[in-house]
C-alpha cells in the first residue's frame, strides 16, 4: 500500500500545532534535516559532472534512498511531497501534508523566509496511537531550476528525459526561492 494512502488515515488530535520551541519539533528537525544538504550536494556535483539529465537519478532514486535509510534507522516515515508532483506515486501529499503546504505558501507570501518554514503537530492515528507529524519547506535552490524552472526554457534532451522518467510531471515553472515542496515525517510516539 502506498505511503500516502497510509498517511491519509491520520486524524488530527487536539488540532494544536507545535511551536518552534517544542522539543518534539527540535528533536525531529535535528534527526532528519541533515539529510537535505546531502541531497543538494549530490545534485550539484552530478549536474556539474553529467548535466541536468544525468542528475535525474539523484532525485528519483538516491534522495529517496537516503531518506529511506534514515527512516529505517529511526523507525519513522520520511519522504518528500509537493502540490505539483513530479512522481505522483511517491510525492503526492496526504490531507495533512496538503494543508501544511498550502499554509507554507501563505506564510512565504506574507514574507516568511521559505527555508525557515516548518510545522509540527501531534496526531492520533486511526488505531488510537499518537504520532508526531513534522514538515519542513523545501525552497527552490539554483540547482533545482535546471529541472524545475520554466518548462519552455528546459533543453530538449532534458525535456525528453523528464518525460521518460516522469510521464505525469507537473513540477516545472518554479522560481528561485519558491517552495517546491516539503520534507515530511511521521514519528510514532510512545
Amino acid at each position: 500500500m502506498r505511503t500516502a494512502a497510509l498517511c491519509a488515515g491520520l486524524i488530527v488530535a487536539g488540532g494544536a500545532l507545535a511551536q518552534n520551541g517544542d522539543p518534539l519539533m527540535s528533536q525531529t528537525r535535528q534527526q532528519v534535516v541533515p539529510v537535505l544538504p546531502k541531497v543538494v550536494a549530490m545534485m550539484r556535483s552530478t549536474v556539474k559532472a553529467e548535466g541536468a539529465a544525468g542528475a535525474i537519478p539523484v532525485c528519483r532514486e538516491k534522495a529517496p534512498a537516503l531518506m529511506k535509510e534514515r527512516a529505517a534507522a529511526l523507525g519513522w516515515q520520511i519522504r518528500r511531497v509537493s502540490l505539483k508532483t513530479r512522481n505522483p506515486e511517491r510525492g503526492t501529499p496526504d490531507v495533512w501534508e496538503a494543508r501544511q503546504l498550502a499554509e507554507f505558501n501563505l506564510r512565504a507570501a506574507a514574507g516568511e523566509q521559505p527555508g525557515a518554514i516548518e510545522a509540527g503537530e501531534i496526531v492520533t492515528r486511526p488505531d488510537g496511537r499518537q504520532a508526531y507529524r513534522y514538515m519542513k519547506a523545501l525552497p527552490v535552490a539554483q540547482v533545482c531550476l535546471n529541472c524545475h524552472g520554466e518548462a519552455a526554457s528546459l533543453p530538449a534532451d532534458l525535456k525528453a528525459a523528464l518525460a521518460r522518467n516522469y510521464p505525469q510531471d507537473r513540477a516545472t515553472g518554479y522560481q528561485l526561492g519558491e517552495i517546491r515542496g516539503a520534507l515530511t515525517v511521521i514519528r510514532p510516539l510512545p
